[in-house]
């Protein structure tokens, strides 16, 4: 059995601010859960991180109270957790008697997700996901499904289903079409299956749903589906480490893609499937001239 793990980054809709809509599926064996499972805490315990969520951007991001610690990197992790939560305290209060709610909802937010890394500098914090990267990247056994999709070269107009759905089929025929190779080797001695794991949606989760149930009476426009079973099984995110770490994937083809950032893509990428030197694990939908990296090697 294969465990693909989905997730998305940007939003599929067309109206927004983000350039592309990314939808990749991290593929483990079954038998390797356990490795990866170790080998993602070990990372985590050097970050005292062993109950935290991987979630790639909020880690990613600035926060600005801590460069208003004096000496901060000088800190333990416990008076740095201190210092910065009496910060926010003190933000939150000044908020509250200004009387900027739409101001204080958000940062309330931004405080909740951050809450956990905050014992981490920012240099700390892109340390831990490059390590989670790199121990991605190392993994000879995992494979990397994505659809990115520029939407500016995508026309609804002209195209028979929505971004999201487009995407979801070309990761599901992608990973259909991995366990399929994998069956048809001399050395196959048994068939392999595969489910797909999704981070809970409640937005996409009946329309995925559905469509999953379509592919296996009809099959997908590449493909019949005979190797993955059931519907996609919808979990939390912050409970399934697997998950966590596709949302590491997506944000860094995304970086990649929009803002030209390769550190984390460079570590990711390498799981990429392919079939001797094309990848086929990875496109992305764009102009025809486009010389990226996964168009370069698509091709």
């Amino acid at each position: 059995m294969y465990l693909c793990y989905i997730d998305e980054s940007g939003t599929s809709s067309t109206n927004d601010n983000s350039s592309h809509f990314v939808l990749a599926g991290l593929s483990i064996p079954i038998w390797k859960w356990n490795t990866c499972e170790r080998d993602i805490n070990r990372i985590k315990r050097r970050y005292n991180l062993q109950d935290a969520e991987i979630h790639t951007a909020w880690i990613n991001r600035d926060y600005r109270e801590q460069r208003a610690i004096p000496n901060f990197d000088a800190l333990s992790y416990t008076e740095r957790t201190v210092a910065v939560s009496r910060h926010r305290r003190e933000m939150i209060l000044k908020l509250r008697r200004a009387g900027n709610s739409k101001k204080l909802k958000q940062t309330q937010k931004n405080y909740t997700k951050t809450e956990p890394y905050i014992h981490l500098t920012f240099d700390e914090r892109k340390a831990f996901i490059k390590d989670v990267a790199r121990k991605i990247g190392a993994w000879g056994f995992a494979r990397l499904f994505a659809e990115c999709i520029d939407k500016v070269y995508f026309d609804p107009s002209l195209a028979p289903q929505t971004i999201d759905e487009q995407a979801f089929e070309q990761v599901v025929s992608r990973f259909e079409h991995y366990l399929n190779r994998l069956n048809s080797s001399d050395d196959c001695d048994q068939k392999y299956h595969g489910l797909l794991i999704h981070d809970n949606n409640q937005t996409i989760e009946k329309k995925h749903t559905e469509l999953m149930k379509r592919f296996h009476r009809v099959g997908t426009l590449w493909t019949q589906i005979e190797y993955i079973i059931e519907t996609p099984l919808f979990v939390n995110s912050e409970l399934t480490s697997m998950i966590q770490l596709t949302d590491v994937c997506v944000y860094a083809i995304r970086k990649y893609l929009e803002k030209g950032e390769d550190e984390l893509f460079n570590e990711i990428y390498r799981r990429a499937d392919r079939r001797g030197r094309n990848v086929v694990g990875i496109r992305h939908f764009s102009e025809d001239i486009c010389t990226c990296h996964i168009c370069s090697n698509h091709r």
